[in-house]
């Protein structure tokens, strides 16, 4: 199986930051091992990764991911393992469990990593169901799938403080669904295992939440191994007040991304990078992309015609924006078939478990690459992301996925803070 390499002209830095993460390997696994001992990882997770030669950064951490059909098969037994792990960890009597998936009935792909995700579930010895929110769905219902498979929706049904479909009551409760929408009232005050729990959702957490607890992270991670943080972590800042519609905040969000683009240009001056910055302003919560720019000055904010205000005004589920991240913009420089990439590592319990290349060839190297016209490369990676090949080269496969595998564990354990301060709504 073929993996794409990295093509950037700017490899130096990025080796030696690769070097210094083999060269300490023993120590950053023993700092996991600690950092798991004292907080729970979330169930799941994956995290966008983007590696621009000079810095090889998250810039989103999904705690409900979506893409498990993406994944290689091959890694398929690493996955059903961490789940066996997980379970354990939270339920160690667990047999049955609900799996409630997003309100989707005709986005098939996304069902597909539905049923992979319960294939999964099913063969680390759990009886899996999958039960709909949906209010379409009033009765057990069959999909046929793109690949062949079928899922089956049943409605969820609750009695007491506890949910399941008709005839199965499970121990554990796992979401699929990010709660954009909101908390519905049928998962409020359950008695069961509920993963991840309600704070975990778009209706309660916020991105800024995240990447404050993941600077705390890279504080101490970069201590450790001798790096500047800076090459590990982008530059974030919070603006909220925002309707775009009625056009007010737009001044403040200029100031702010004229501020870190300052911030930018004299941090590049300092590490030699020859680059233009941009920053990324994306609504605080919400997911697939929606209410994304790519700037290169505040001035690019103000006065937005309509299509831009719309575009930034509204996300999933037709929730109003009103405050957003405006984060540093790490550029690309993975491409595969001359397409922009960027690898999006998937994690269960605190294993990676593989992952995928995000491709979009409709996109520049510093735009985002989760919007309409994406395809996935679902490499595909072609060794675990946990080891690394000790005598081979920094640029090598295992080398380069290693990692990539820490950076992404470290935005894990930026989420398993953040849902440990987080409480329930």
């Amino acid at each position: 199986m073929s993996v794409p390499h990295l093509t950037t002209a700017l490899k130096g830095p990025l080796l030696d930051l690769e070097r210094k993460i083999l060269a300490a390997q023993p120590e950053i696994e023993h700092w996991f091992r600690n950092q798991w001992q004292e907080h729970t990882p979330p169930f799941y997770g994956s995290v966008d990764l983007r590696n621009a030669g000079y810095k090889l950064a998250p810039v989103d951490m999904n705690l409900f991911p979506g893409g498990f059909n993406n994944l290689n098969p091959e890694f398929h037994p690493l996955a059903v393992q961490a789940a066996m792990m997980a379970l354990e960890g939270y339920c160690p009597d667990a047999r049955r469990i609900l799996l409630i998936p997003e309100n989707h009935t005709r986005n098939l792909f996304y069902l597909q990593n539905v049923a992979a995700l319960a294939k999964i579930l099913r063969q680390a010895g759990m009886v899996v169901r999958v039960g709909s929110l949906n209010p379409e769905i009033t009765a057990p219902t069959e999909l046929e799938l793109p690949d062949g498979g079928h899922l089956t929706l049943e409605p969820v049904v609750r009695e007491g403080r506890r949910v399941g479909v008709a005839g199965f009551s499970p121990c554990v409760v796992l979401l699929n669904n990010d709660l954009s929408a909101g908390i519905p009232d049928i998962l409020q005050g359950l008695e069961q295992t509920l993963l991840p729990p309600l704070h975990a959702g778009w209706a309660v957490r916020r991105k800024t939440t995240h990447f404050a607890a993941y600077d705390r992270v890279v504080a101490e991670f970069a201590e450790l191994i001798g790096i500047d943080p800076w090459v590990i972590n982008p530059y974030f800042e919070h603006v909220d007040g925002l309707d775009f519609h009625a056009r007010e905040g737009e001044e403040k969000l200029a100031a702010t991304v004229d501020g870190m683009i300052a911030k930018i240009r004299s941090k590049y001056a300092e590490h030699g990078i020859d680059q233009e910055p941009f920053v990324i302003v994306k609504a605080n919560a919400g997911t697939y992309g929606m209410g994304v720019m790519s700037v290169k000055s505040g001035a690019e904010l103000v006065g937005l015609n309509r299509k831009q205000r719309n575009k930034m005004s509204v996300v999933k589920e037709g929730l109003e924006v009103r405050d957003v991240i405006v984060q540093e913009g790490v550029p690309t420089f993975e491409n595969i078939h001359a397409a922009v990439a960027e690898p999006v590592v998937y994690m269960l319990d605190r294993f990676v478990i593989g992952g995928f290349y995000r491709v979009h060839t409709g996109r520049g190297v510093d735009e985002n690459l989760n919007a309409p016209g994406m395809h996935f490369v679902p490499l595909a990676f072609a060794s675990p992301l946990t080891t690394p090949d000790c005598d081979g080269s920094p640029d090598c496969e295992a080398n380069r996925f290693y990692a990539y595998g820490v950076v992404a564990r470290l935005a894990l354990l930026a989420g398993a803070l953040e849902l440990e301060e987080g409480s329930e709504p």
